[in-house]
């Protein structure tokens, strides 16, 4: 029923499927046909209801009165409602006795009767939906009932892994980041999940005494104050969570300690890339799932196309309210190398090819080496128009006219205090 005009869109990106996951909450839901109990279920699978508690059940409003006459009621009952207005207020009604408070009421009706939805407003249900729906448009309604009105701009969360090592995710994902920084004027932050070996700081030429390690090792002191401190500025849009890359301790990841960084970078920034190492483990397979958008960085080979396969797979499986993972080739061309051609690699995976960047080793090497991004080598390459069109098509933006002005100020002013202190 909301119509809502969200502020600040030029530095949103347009996304709808920009949904907060929701918090550890409880949730009942009381179904008349099975239509919605297929869309309840389909909606209390999905990655941003992971840690909610969700039941659905059938009956409507009349089992929810017997089911909490006696039984403490939970954060959110979903009510579907096939009967007329008047016994659908009588049964709200008698709800209403038990209803411990707190709770939040939706209700999922058959009939677009204004008036009927302002009585339900007044009477504290918190959302009347009108069926046939997705479950996008139930994620969406419960996670708004937890997200402030200024806080709905979410920033969007992409990871980027390679479908095995050494094809060059990392180089990837720090390029587009730039490009998205850069080309389209959108605040990013990269965030270097490859503790021990990561190359995010060498790329950017960077060297920063502090990084993600103190984020996700101490995260009982993690707040958005000791993020801002953490995070090293590389421009004025763009910043980076840097790995230590050093080896004093072996790594194992909480996932928790990275959902909490995630939900503070996710609070203030529009666009957040993940840096993923090619491992795998519950924290990168959990993390990597639970992303907005997925890039997988394949070579035109063998090996990749298994493993890419594999990932797509379980993308598909686990992830059914969200779009298929982006599929991007990286170094394409290499001399004397037999390789399997994009249309090929995409007719075997059942997905397009996001985008293919030619192997280029002297200007790859000297961007590596002198800590640059491609861009700043040669901004005219195949490579760079690659990086801007992937940058495009993840955030859905245009490029933007240069000379503008960010419009992340106080994130960027705050981070150029702490670099001048």
């Amino acid at each position: 029923m909301h119509s809502e005009t969200r502020e600040n869109s030029a530095i949103e990106l347009p996304s709808d499927e920009t949904i907060a996951p929701l918090p550890r909450i409880t949730l009942q839901a009381f179904c008349e046909t099975p239509a919605i109990a297929a869309t309840m279920q389909a909606a209390v699978a999905d990655r941003r209801m992971d840690k909610a508690h969700a039941r659905v059940q059938m009956g409507g409003p009349a089992a929810a009165v017997e089911a909490f006459r006696s039984a403490p009621t939970p954060n959110i009952i979903v009510l579907e409602a096939v009967a007329d207005p008047a016994t659908l207020v009588s049964h709200l009604e008698s709800l209403s006795e038990s209803c411990d408070a707190g709770t939040k009421v939706v209700v999922i009706g058959h009939v677009n009767d204004v008036q009927l939805y302002r009585d339900l407003i007044r009477r504290g249900v918190s959302e009347y939906l009108i069926a046939p729906l997705e479950p996008l448009d139930v994620l969406r309604t419960l996670s708004e009932l937890y997200v402030a009105p200024e806080a709905r701009n979410l920033g969007r969360v992409i990871a980027v892994m390679g479908a095995k090592g050494g094809v060059g995710a990392s180089t990837v994902a720090h390029n587009v980041s730039w490009a998205i920084a850069r080309n389209l004027d959108a605040s990013t932050v990269i965030v270097d999940l490859d503790i021990a070996f990561g190359t995010a700081g060498l790329n950017f030429n960077q060297d920063p005494p502090q990084g993600i390690a103190e984020a996700v090792f101490a995260p009982e002191r993690l707040d958005s104050n000791l993020l801002d401190r953490l995070l090293s500025r590389c421009s004025d849009n763009l910043a980076l969570l840097a790995a230590p890359a050093v080896l004093d301790r072996t790594i194992d990841l909480d996932e928790e300690a990275l959902e909490q960084l995630l939900d503070l970078l996710r609070a203030s920034v529009p666009c957040i890339i993940l840096d993923v190492p090619h491992q795998w483990g519950a924290w990168v397979k959990r993390t990597v799932l639970s992303a907005d958008e997925i890039v997988i960085v394949a070579e035109p080979e063998l090996a990749s196309l298994r493993n890419a396969k594999n990932l797509i797979d379980l993308s598909r499986a686990t992830r059914p309210n969200d779009a298929v993972a982006r599929l991007v080739l990286n170094r394409v061309g290499v001399p004397k190398r037999p390789e399997i051609n994009a249309g090929e690699f995409s007719k075997a995976l059942g997905i397009d090819v996001l985008s293919t960047i030619p192997f280029d080793a002297h200007l790859f090497g000297t961007a590596a080496n002198n800590g640059q991004m491609i861009a700043e080598v040669q901004a005219g390459s195949k490579a760079t128009e690659a990086f801007t069109q992937i940058a495009s098509a993840l955030t859905g933006r245009g490029e933007a006219k240069r000379g503008r002005r960010s419009l992340l100020e106080p994130f960027v002013a705050k981070l150029k205090r702490r670099k001048a202190s």
